[in-house]
């Protein structure tokens, strides 16, 4: 058995009753020629070159096809991730993994150089690719747990961004939703796969699917507690910026009490009596601006000790 790695423009080579692991974009010439020659319809090949393919299971009779989801980040914000498709087509003698995304391509095959022995068989591939694609998922929702811990120390600064700590919350719910969900499905797809086997694979493999397993519902668990760690995180915000409203508002209610018996005060004297006896006096208007000053004065003190300003 040996591996056909195809940059997405090198010559692909199938050999006929040669045991191989094909990786290679589903537009491939080669590769659709070979489906079509080999008992699958245009109407599968159409499918697989569709974006909108959800994770699925086939158990055909010379073929087994498994559909799952990779999460690649996007441009548009770092804590954004789009689902990318990848078909797994496993025959008697050959294994394709098939992806439109070549950079996604090649780190599958980097990884899978380092894991891959000669002699192992067919359905041991296929454990290897989905658990180097497992793992790949749990390095994705590991750097996303990271983004938060960083989020919620920001949440605490004073010169905080709101706006955009509320974006990557919002961002980060997204990609953890479609990760859970994805794990849900992709681990129904592998019990399907796993009771597929004859039972002496089943024997043999248990362990490896026991493990693969374990790795999805470790990553529903978290994708699941990070999802609640952003409703927490929003919370989170929501009060600070309730606090800083309410110190806001403590504020200028302070300074509305300081000037309210100031306004009263300078009110009775916009009156127009004709007999006000401070109006006669020499020292009136100094003392009414002491009285003022005493009064303003005693409030502001009096709010500084109940930490209103």
């Amino acid at each position: 058995m040996y591996i056909v790695s195809d940059s997405f423009g090198e010559e692909l080579t199938l050999v006929e009753g040669e045991r191989q692991v094909v990786f290679s974009s589903t537009r491939r010439s080669p590769i659709i020629e070979w489906l079509l020659a080999h008992g699958f319809h245009e109407s599968f090949v159409e499918d697989i070159q569709s974006e909108e393919q959800s994770i699925t299971y086939e158990d055909g009779e010379n073929f087994q096809f498994i559909v799952v989801k990779h999460f690649q980040p996007t441009e548009e914000h770092p804590l954004l991730y789009d689902e990318v498709n990848i078909f797994i087509i496993i025959s008697s003698n050959k294994i394709f993994f098939l992806c439109d995304d070549n950079e996604l391509v090649q780190r599958v095959i980097d990884r899978f150089r380092r894991r891959y022995r000669r002699g192992d068989t067919i359905e041991y591939i296929t454990y290897t690719l989905l658990d180097i694609l497992i793992d790949m998922t749990m390095q994705t929702v590991e750097l996303i747990d990271d983004r938060l811990e960083e989020i919620e120390d920001r949440i605490l600064e004073s010169n905080v961004d709101e706006e955009e700590i509320q974006k990557s919350l919002y961002f980060a719910r997204r990609s953890l939703s479609r990760i859970s969900k994805a794990s849900v499905l992709e681990h129904d797809v592998i019990n399907k796969l796993y009771n597929h086997f004859p039972t002496t694979l089943r024997k043999r493999l248990r362990f490896e699917f026991i493990d693969l397993k374990e790795h999805l519902a470790y990553l529903i668990n978290e994708s699941k507690s990070h999802l609640d760690r952003t409703g927490y995180l929003q919370n989170l915000m929501m009060g600070f910026i309730s606090n800083r409203m309410n110190r806001a508002m403590q504020r200028l209610t302070g300074i509305t009490l300081i000037f309210l018996p100031l306004t009263f005060i300078v009110g009775n004297y916009g009156m127009n009596f004709r007999y006000m006896p401070e109006l006669q006096w020499r020292y009136g208007y100094l003392a009414v601006w002491l009285l003022n000053t005493a009064i303003a004065l005693a409030i502001y003190l009096w709010l500084r000790r109940k930490k209103w300003i």
